[in-house]
């Protein structure tokens, strides 16, 4: 199954967890591009890669700071599991289930 779609993701950060909304749209040659969306804000992917089930990609962050954010996750089935890597604040799980 493909990793397309949208998701409703929890970020588990310091700042306690932040629900969003992730989508994921496939391109060619193993790209992705989408967005996470959230109270903070909206966040566009760059650099998305897919690999099978794996999807790695990175966020530029604004609110509260800057930053770039570091992502990964799996997708079995209608479940995204996976860390953002938020560099001095280290990793942070997400998960994320399927809209239907």
């Amino acid at each position: 199954m493909s990793a397309a779609g949208t998701y409703d993701t929890v970020v588990k950060s310091p700042m306690g967890e932040q629900k969003g909304t992730f989508t994921v749209v496939p391109g060619d040659d193993g790209c992705f591009t989408g967005s996470m969306a959230g109270a903070m804000g909206s966040m566009d992917v760059k650099d998305g890669k897919m690999d099978g089930d794996k999807l790695t990609w990175k966020m530029d962050m604004t609110v509260p700071m800057p930053m770039t954010l570091d992502c990964e996750a799996t997708v079995e089935g209608n479940q995204m599991t996976g860390t953002v890597n938020a560099g001095a604040f280290g990793a942070m799980p997400i998960t994320g289930q399927r809209q239907d």
